[in-house]
């Protein structure tokens, strides 16, 4: 049974000593502030959150949580759909001052903050011609995403962010600080790529970097009439095209500038483009798209952290989120047929549904290499319904479940977990498919108390 955190002891005193970060209770001024995280439906308060600024920090909040028996979350980004990154009344451990992005360019690695969101990295790196796989929102916390697995517009060339992580610095629920790698603990640095925070709270991250200075990237839509007919070309063209091309697909709806007018709130079957190869070779390779007449397109050449920031300013924090997801083995008519149901029935201007392939370099990981199952997926889907008025909560909610209903039946059985909500241990368990029992027994060995249970939790 956890307990409350009890603002009259003078444990917590005692606790704040240790503390050099900022310890805050629900009278702090900055607590409200604090709570909130990316998704606006998720409305928890915390007894407590500690904001870390160095591993000590979070060494003495976990000895803290678990002597006290508090229910414990993690935060890096705060991103999660599900908003696993808070709860009620518990501690909240966050990273958000463990930042730091240090390049070795003798080798082209990366070391990461625990509390580092993907923009910064993105940045830091960028200057000496790098790039790491992540997603497609640079608002994304570090942590969050690769612990996931880690799909994103790099995934067909270079893998998930988890094929590119080499090393993770983590405090254990017993407190002790560890560093895992192939040599390291190798038992846990599988569990972790892919098995989310279940395991500990990673400090510091260390990645292999690209050579990515450059990308070719970009939309282009038709309208969702179309749906069927664009899904089932892409279906084909994505699996034999090279790994340097990347392209997500969407139902979705244009919200407003930067799109010209004619756009508008109006629906369309899209496709976001992304290149790594070479730019003389594009064009020729682009053709069989652009002989698909898309309605609009705006796919150039710009740097990389630009793709990765294009969808930022359309979702900022604070939105109203409902994530459904699911793995696909292919696209067939029922499934295209659904899409052009329920694309066209979009209820608010940011809900969307995305498909990621889990093609190229992701596909050529072996299913048990990582914790990561479904190697053998070809995409990834998400339906979010997203709007800023919480009047619409139903609308968007509603939405989203029966699009999910429709294609649920022709899935391939699990969803990639940085897409679900909180689904219950079913759910968990045919995420990670195969792979369950062997997380089960690193669950035992490293957390057999479950201290880490705000998460997709495999119960030890």
């Amino acid at each position: 049974m956890e307990m409350v955190v009890d603002m009259d002891t003078g444990i917590v005193a005692s606790f704040t000593e240790q503390i050099k970060g900022e310890v805050i209770m629900p009278s702090h001024e900055d607590y409200h502030r604090s709570r909130k995280v990316y998704n606006g439906m998720i409305d928890k308060s915390p007894g407590m959150i500690v904001k870390c600024v160095d591993v000590a920090d979070v060494i003495a909040s976990v000895n803290f949580g678990r002597e006290n028996n508090l229910l414990i979350a993690v935060r890096s980004g705060g991103h999660n759909g599900g908003g696993l990154g808070i709860c009620d009344d518990g501690l909240v451990i966050d990273l958000s001052g463990l930042k730091n992005v240090r390049v070795d360019t003798s080798n082209n690695t990366v070391r990461v903050g625990g509390g580092n969101l993907w923009g910064e990295v993105d940045h830091a790196i960028h200057a000496f011609g790098l790039a790491i796989p992540s997603g497609i929102i640079s608002t994304t916390g570090v942590g969050g995403l690769t612990l996931g697995g880690g799909v994103g517009h790099l995934s067909k060339k270079f893998g998930l962010t988890i094929d590119n992580l080499l090393e993770a610095d983590m405090v254990l629920a017993d407190g002790s600080f560890v560093t895992t790698n192939k040599d390291q603990h190798s038992d846990l640095f599988w569990a972790i790529r892919g098995g989310g925070g279940n395991f500990g709270v990673v400090t510091s991250f260390k990645f292999q970097a690209h050579p990515i200075k450059t990308v070719i990237g970009g939309p282009t839509l038709w309208p969702i009439e179309q749906v069927a007919e664009i899904m089932a070309w892409y279906d084909k063209f994505i699996r034999s095209a090279p790994d340097d091309l990347n392209g997500f697909i969407a139902t979705m709806v244009i919200p407003g500038p930067p799109f010209p007018e004619f756009l508008h709130n109006k629906q369309f079957c899209g496709i976001v483009w992304c290149y790594t190869g070479d730019p003389d070779k594009f064009d020729a390779l682009f053709k069989e798209v652009l002989d698909l007449n898309p309605i609009f397109q705006h796919v150039g050449e710009m740097p990389y952290p630009s793709i990765q920031t294009l969808f930022d300013n359309m979702l900022p924090p604070g939105l109203e989120w409902y994530w459904r997801a699911d793995f696909f083995n292919e696209l067939g008519q029922e499934i295209r047929e659904a899409h052009l149901e329920y694309g066209s029935k979009i209820p608010t201007v940011l809900s969307q549904m995305h498909l990621y392939p889990i093609l190229g370099a992701a596909s050529r990981v072996g299913p048990e290499d990582t914790a990561w199952a479904y190697r053998d997926a070809s995409y990834a889907g998400v339906i979010v319904g997203v709007d800023p008025n919480p009047e619409n909560r139903e609308l968007i909610t509603d939405w989203c479940k029966n699009y999910w209903k429709a294609l649920h039946p022709y899935s391939a059985g699990g969803a990639y977990s940085n897409f679900m909500m909180n689904e219950g241990q079913d759910r968990v368990k045919t995420s990670y498919r195969h792979n369950y029992d062997r997380l089960v027994k690193m669950k035992q060995k490293y957390d057999p108390t479950n201290l880490f249970k705000v998460n997709q939790n495999i119960k030890p």
